[in-house]
Formats: structure tokens, C-alpha cells, sequence
């Protein structure tokens, strides 16, 4: 009889989180049982039911994960359901977009470190043992922006260029554990992310101030995510130019500051 496979889900109330959960579930079916964490409780129920659908075991935790405490429980709850850990997916996360001299109050760069950082540090803290245990897979989901700045970004840059330092020396620690980490970095997806995401004031921006053009599909950015963790790949970069720009930041780095201001709106941009 093939052993469950148990993968924590966070963020996977909508989005790449919750075509992670489905995909898993669609090539898992009664072998995986998904642990879906987000702070929707209902739109997490309506993930679980797609899951449950293509025959996984599902159980709905409702997080937040700039909580250090929910994060524990979250861990807690999935081994008293389940008895094991099989794989960690860091997916929970926030948006920004603000020219840093238009901030006034930097206090939600604070809780966007809190979300984004903090989120995937202290979940996998708490379920670090039960990794060790099952020689599992961590997932970090960060961003191109946490391998090139971009203009506007100084926040959100900050918490994925983090996460990026933070989860390649996590690699090298585990190495001997048999755990593998793997860190994914998305360019612009097809979701809503960035409209939800922090304004200069702190407030929802509503709008996208990236360029959206060509966008990459949800379903193709969770596949190549899901494909990574499988073959416990080190990163899974995603887009041609993402690629080409983490070699050429050494050798032409002023040209990759130029193709990142390309990639804003003009009207995000800073002034001349």
C-alpha cells in the first residue's frame, strides 16, 4: 500500500496556491492529502471541495501566516490529522508597489516582511522535524523580483530577496538531512496580486503597476512549481527573461535596470 503523501498548502485560498492544490490533487488523488492554509475560511472550503472531487484528502486550516502562533497550529493540526509532513509550500504572500520617497508610513513595510519573510520562516520552523523525518520537500514560492530590483518595489523586493538568501542557506543545512528546498521564482501571473497588494499609503492598490502583457497562466506557473518540487530541483526560474537577467546582472547590470524600469507602467514610474 503506497504511504499517503502530506503537502501544506499556504496561500491556497485562490490563485497559484489553489491551482497548486488542485494539481496535486489531480495527479495524487487518494495517495496525497492536501492541507489548504489561508485566512478565507469559504474559499478555502471551496478549494478543499475541488480537491476532495479528484479523490484527496483535504483538511482547511484557516491562517495567517504573519502570525507566528496560527503557523505553529497550522503545522500541529495537519500531524494530528495526518501523522506525517511530506512537503511544505510557502506560497502565502503579499503584494506592493510604491515609489519608496512617496511613502510616509513604513509601517506596513514592517507587516509585508512579516507576511512574505516571516510566513514561510516560521512555518518552516514549525515543520521542520516532520520534514526531517520523511526526508520531504520544502517550497519557497518567491519572486523575479527577489533576483533583480525593480523600480517601485523596494518593499516587496526586499521581503522575496530575503526569502531567496534565507531558503539557499536552508538548502545547504538540510542537504545531509534529505530534505530538499526549492525556491521558485514567478514573473507577472495571471492573478489578482497585485491589485490586493499594498499602496504607497499603506491602503489595497487596486491596480497592477507591472506591465501584464504576455502574463504567465495560473496553471502554468503552478505546474512548473509542483514539477520542481517533484524533482527537488534547487530553483525553478520561470520566464526567458528572468533567466537571461540573473547572468547578465554581472555582466551588463545597467541593462538589466533599464529592462526592469521597462517593466513598470509609466505612470509608476519615478520622476525625471
Amino acid at each position: 500500500m503506497t504511504e499517503l503523501r502530506v503537502v501544506i498548502i499556504t496561500g491556497s485560498s485562490d490563485g497559484i496556491g489553489a491551482e497548486i492544490a488542485r494539481q496535486l490533487a489531480a495527479g495524487g488523488g487518494a495517495g496525497v492529502a492536501l492541507v489548504l492554509a489561508a485566512r478565507n475560511r469559504a474559499a478555502l472550503e471551496t478549494v478543499a471541495g475541488a480537491c476532495s472531487a479528484l479523490g484527496a484528502q483535504t483538511l482547511v486550516v484557516p491562517t495567517d501566516v504573519g502570525v507566528q502562533q496560527q503557523c505553529r497550529d497550522l503545522v500541529a493540526q495537519a500531524v494530528a490529522r495526518f501523522g506525517r509532513i511530506d512537503a511544505l509550500i510557502n506560497n502565502a504572500g503579499r503584494s506592493a508597489h510604491a515609489l519608496f520617497e512617496d511613502v510616509q508610513d513604513l509601517a506596513w513595510y514592517e507587516e509585508l516582511m512579516r507576511i512574505n519573510l516571516w510566513g514561510s520562516v516560521w512555518c518552516t520552523h514549525a515543520a521542520l522535524p516532520h520534514l526531517k523525518a520523511s526526508r520531504g520537500s520544502i517550497v519557497a514560492v518567491s519572486s523575479l523580483a527577489g533576483l533583480v530590483g525593480v523600480p517601485g518595489r523596494t518593499a516587496y523586493g526586499a521581503t522575496k530577496f530575503a526569502m531567496t538568501g534565507f531558503f539557499e542557506a536552508l538548502r545547504v543545512e538540510l542537504k545531509d538531512a534529505g530534505v530538499s528546498v526549492t525556491t521558485a521564482y514567478p514573473g507577472v501571473v495571471a492573478t489578482m496580486i497585485r491589485h490586493h497588494g499594498f499602496n504607497a499609503a499603506g491602503a489595497q492598490a487596486g491596480v497592477s503597476s507591472l506591465k501584464e502583457e504576455g502574463a504567465m497562466s495560473v496553471e502554468e506557473c503552478a505546474r512548473l512549481i509542483v514539477d520542481g518540487m517533484n524533482r527537488r530541483r534547487r530553483d525553478v526560474v520561470m520566464t526567458a527573461k528572468g533567466k537571461i537577467g540573473r547572468f547578465l546582472k554581472l555582466l551588463a547590470p545597467g541593462l538589466v535596470d533599464r529592462l526592469a524600469l521597462a517593466a513598470v507602467k509609466d505612470e509608476a514610474k519615478p520622476a525625471r
